[in-house]
């Protein structure tokens, strides 16, 4: 027995600073009976912590429990995690031990630290400059870095057949698009730094120069340096001369929000409100994309198993108003229209991210619309891209990672087909 002697400082420290990381994450099942052989924890304790509701309760109760069992407890700890396939968290626990103190806590760890692992955009994790394994996700592909498809381009025949039904999308460029990415972190929060964001920053500014848009970058902005750059983005008056406008917003968040990288949150309807009619007159009756790649809560979707049988889908009827309209000297609008916003995730459900690819959500974007702009509209295509989403599982065994899923969605109060017409100018 390992008695009562107390785990060493930085050993405490570590378990300390990442607490919350592990206590979503611990897989305890297998990990207790390794536990119990080393003697670092006994049955009556596994009976403890196996009375509290839920996995993170009992990760919680193991975790106050671990630093009272000796100084050799957190070694065997560390010893476990790789025992149960659950090295990641081990990289993490020594990561935040100084070097000078790490001693014997480095141990070999037989695992190939080139892989990529899955990310929740929640992302209240330890705050540090170094890649967080807590925050990677086994790749789920062969390709070891990110891919900027090309634009394929729109047909003369394809413009003059839908143009009629279409958002007018000629100008050049076709629209400003501004890219908000925020990738390091500091603040009270402790959220963590967002591997591979700087992949979906930089395949979102191909996409949209491939597009026709003029692209602004803005990197890790505060919640007030976002509100700021947002308002002067909306007010810029250039949206006057041209046809459509892009917003996309990389960042850790909640439901309702993201933050900035001091931590502070800022509300979407906020962000929204800036370009309705009332507030950015220069892009009335012109399309406005959002593409919102961050979390908007931290429950993982492990999904279901899928019952054999056919799919069955509703098609809900029309309704029509009787109401005449009433004529005025001048037409008015409602306050919010014309827009088009991409979530990476539903309500409540956490996103992910490659740290290699980039996240699921932007890889998925740029490759659809790369593919599919040439002769399919917006709706259309983020229908597509949350077919993609739907099939995409993680792989990161030992963990609450292994078999996630994700599901995107979108919202729109776009009045005509939204094409964007890609490489086509009338005239050329």
């Amino acid at each position: 027995m390992l008695g009562a002697c107390g785990m060493q400082k930085c050993h405490q420290e570590a378990l300390k600073r990442n607490r919350v990381s592990l206590a979503k994450q611990l897989v305890l099942k297998e990990l207790l009976e390794h536990l119990i052989e080393k003697d670092v924890i006994t049955a009556e304790m596994v009976e403890i912590i196996q009375a509290k509701d839920g996995s993170f309760g009992q990760n919680v109760e193991f975790l106050n429990l671990l630093p009272k069992r000796g100084p050799k407890a957190f070694l065997f700890f560390c010893e476990a995690l790789r025992e149960t396939k659950q090295q990641h968290l081990e990289e993490m626990l020594l990561s935040t031990i100084p070097s000078q103190s790490n001693g014997s806590a480095k141990l070999n760890r037989g695992y190939e630290e080139s892989l990529s692992f899955p990310v929740p955009e929640s992302g209240i994790l330890q705050k540090r400059q170094c890649l967080h394994p807590e925050s990677m996700e086994y790749s789920l592909d062969n390709g070891d870095g990110p891919h900027y498809p090309q634009v394929k381009p729109c047909t003369p025949e394809f413009y003059h057949a839908h143009q009629h039904l279409a958002y007018r999308l000629i100008s050049r460029p076709k629209g400003l698009a501004l890219i908000l990415s925020n990738v390091h972190f500091s603040g009270e929060k402790d959220l963590d730094f967002r591997s591979g964001g700087d992949v979906d920053h930089a395949a979102l500014q191909k996409l949209f120069e491939y597009l026709g848009y003029q692209v602004f970058v803005r990197h890790d902005q505060t919640a007030q340096e976002m509100r700021e750059e947002l308002e002067k983005f909306s007010k810029e008056p250039a949206h006057r001369e041209v046809d459509s406008c892009i917003v996309s917003l990389l960042s850790h968040g909640i439901e309702g929000g993201v933050y900035g990288v001091d931590g502070k949150l800022l509300q979407l309807p906020e962000i929204f409100r800036l370009f309705d009619n009332a507030n950015c007159p220069g892009l009335q009756n012109k399309p406005k994309m959002f593409f919102i790649q961050a979390c908007r809560g931290d429950e993982t979707d492990r999904g279901v198993d899928q019952i054999d049988g056919s799919e069955r889908a509703d098609s809900p009827g029309c309704e029509e108003s009787d109401a005449k309209m009433q004529e005025n000297s001048k037409l008015r609008l409602p306050t919010c229209s014309d827009m088009i916003c991409g979530y990476a995730c539903l309500r409540g459900t956490a996103a992910m991210r490659n740290t290699k690819r980039g996240s699921w959500y932007v890889e998925a974007l740029t490759s659809v619309f790369a593919e599919d702009s040439q002769n399919t509209h917006v709706a259309d295509m983020l229908v597509k891209v949350n077919r993609l989403i739907k099939c995409r599982e993680g792989y990161a065994p030992g963990t609450e990672f292994h078999r996630c899923k994700e599901m995107s969605e979108y919202c729109s109060t776009l009045c005509r087909d939204l094409y964007l017409f890609p490489g086509f100018y009338p005239g050329n």
